[in-house]
């Protein structure tokens, strides 16, 4: 989409919206491994996994066996009497979340979100207690929430599906088979049989502004001066500074311009794809299922990568934009091509590699100093690459790459839900905007030099989320950049402070592979 039509799109947005407002909340970081948000759920505050890849909000409740993160205070959780099961993973790694689905009053950076419904877990066997989180917070698209699903399916009789028994090694893809596909409606006014009693398409549409997950129903609300939010993710491992970790709602950071991003659609899924089918009034519309995007060419060290041969050549080539992921995932013959051109699956840190993936005829690099992190706990000069197979797309899911935080520390990204209801009107995208200098290289190499020489460790630091977001140093783009705090080897979670074992650093991203393998 050309720049000129979104920013119009987003003025007419704001015109429309006079109400809306716009807001930035700082970020916490757990060693680059996950970043949270402080958010408000009922009367408790709680810290959040930023999560652009998957849709759902729970928070780890009262019954969940945790001291060490707060957790919800149920006083005034609304329960509809239904529980959600959270399954994150791929065919190689499982995880999940158990808890009912209740409702309170959610509240992000000021923007309150009134009887938003979300899951008050105590069963997980996810890590992100052990990353100093209470929960996560989804930002994706309805279609894609579980919690959305289970609300609007119990509202029909015939919706109601068998249970089966859970998979935790299957790659979760929504279900939106108990959807009715039908063009005719009934007569208004009339009584729906009983072989009727399944959701439409319009029944779907209008139970976004009411089921849908926080971000989506403020945007459907007006609460937002323009339907999108923006992220940008600080570095606290290897060289210290970076962007400055934000989430912004409604809008870009002050001081950045829209031209300046690339915008690029994102993907639709055909019922056929497993998609939702279009409404009578609309019958060639499609619908996101996620934060996905068109990849053009994959890059490495300059050169074009072939496409993967596990995957039908008829699929497009796409990638999901993923927050809540500490790697990069890509098919295994591509990565496998990766290992072998940079020597195995360990290089001298020292050594300057750059990824870069071309998206709306732009390249966008990995910065090289998120290509890989530290292997070994006593020394700075071997690496491991911040890759992992991926499965291959087809039977749920389309996209090949996953691009998770080492990708994004390098990029403000902009997602634009446009209209949720018709895309086909304004259409869903992500916009981006590198922020890698153009010394990365050379500050990877001087760090690890310094590190090798002097016989100490990679730079590694956790910090909380702030309650707040103070505006900083910009650089040429408007971006704002993280002011390093001076110490290289803390864990700012723990009180009074205390040196960091690198070891942690490889732990908390073990962890968050456990937790996040979409």
């Amino acid at each position: 989409m050309e720049v000129s039509l979104l920013r119009r799109e987003v003025l007419r947005s704001t015109k429309l919206r006079s109400r809306g407002a716009s807001s930035s909340v700082g970020l916490g970081d757990y060693f680059d491994a996950t970043y949270t948000v402080l958010v408000d759920v009922g009367d408790t505050t709680l810290p959040l996994v930023l999560d652009t890849g998957s849709a759902d909000l729970w928070v780890l409740s009262q019954q969940s066996p945790t001291e060490s993160v707060p957790v919800y205070a149920d006083v005034s959780f609304n329960s509809a009497g239904l529980d959600a099961a959270f399954l994150y993973g791929d065919s190689r790694t499982g995880t999940a979340a158990y808890g009912p689905i209740g409702r309170d009053v959610f509240s992000l950076a000021g923007l309150p979100s009134p009887n938003q419904y979300f899951a008050s877990v105590g069963k997980t066997n996810t890590s992100v207690e052990r990353t100093g989180a209470a929960g996560i917070f989804g930002l994706g698209f309805p279609l894609n929430s579980v919690i959305w699903n289970e609300l609007l399916s119990a509202q029909y009789p015939r919706a109601r599906r068998r249970s089966k028994d859970l998979d935790l090694t299957t790659k979760t893809f929504p279900d939106l088979s108990f959807i009715s596909t039908s063009q005719l409606a009934p007569v208004s006014g009339t009584k729906v049989p009983l072989r009727r009693a399944i959701p439409t398409v319009e029944d779907v549409l209008d139970s976004f502004a009411s089921y849908g997950p926080p971000t989506a129903r403020l945007a459907l609300g007006g609460a937002l001066a323009a339907p999108m939010f923006c992220i940008a993710l600080q570095r606290e491992v290897v060289d210290i500074g970076g962007n400055a970790g934000a989430l912004t709602l409604g809008g870009l950071p002050a001081g950045v311009d829209a031209q300046a991003l690339k915008w690029a659609n994102v993907r639709t899924y055909a019922s056929e794809e497993g998609g939702l089918g279009a409404p009578m009034t609309s019958p060639d519309e499609k619908y996101p299922l996620a934060w996905e995007v068109p990849v053009d060419d994959v890059y490495l060290d300059g050169q074009r990568l072939p496409r993967s041969n596990l995957s039908s050549a008829t699929i497009a080539l796409t990638a999901l934009i993923d927050t809540g992921s500490s790697l990069v995932r890509g098919p295994a013959d591509v990565l496998a091509l990766i290992y072998s051109r940079i020597g195995g699956e360990d290089y001298p840190c020292g050594t300057v590699h750059t990824l870069a993936f071309s998206i709306a005829g732009q390249l966008f690099p990995m910065d090289p100093r998120d290509f890989g992190s530290q292997s070994f706990d006593d020394s700075a000069a071997t690496c491991t690459p911040a890759l992992a197979p991926a499965d291959p797309p087809g039977g749920g899911f389309l996209y090949s790459w996953s691009l998770g935080d080492p990708f994004l520390k390098g990029v403000l990204t902009a997602y634009y839900y446009g209209n949720l209801t018709y895309p086909s009107q304004d259409l869903p995208r992500i916009g981006f905007l590198s922020t890698v200098p153009p010394d990365a290289g050379d500050r990877l190499a001087h760090v690890v030099e310094n590190a090798v020489t002097a016989g100490e460790l990679l730079a590694s630091t956790a910090e909380p989320a702030p309650t707040g977001y103070v505006l900083g140093p910009t650089n040429s783009l408007g971006v704002p950049q993280a002011v390093p705090s001076g110490s290289t080897h803390v864990d700012n979670f723990a009180s009074p402070r205390v040196v960091v074992d690198p070891i942690l650093t490889m732990l908390a991203v073990c962890l968050s592979v456990l937790l996040f393998s979409y």
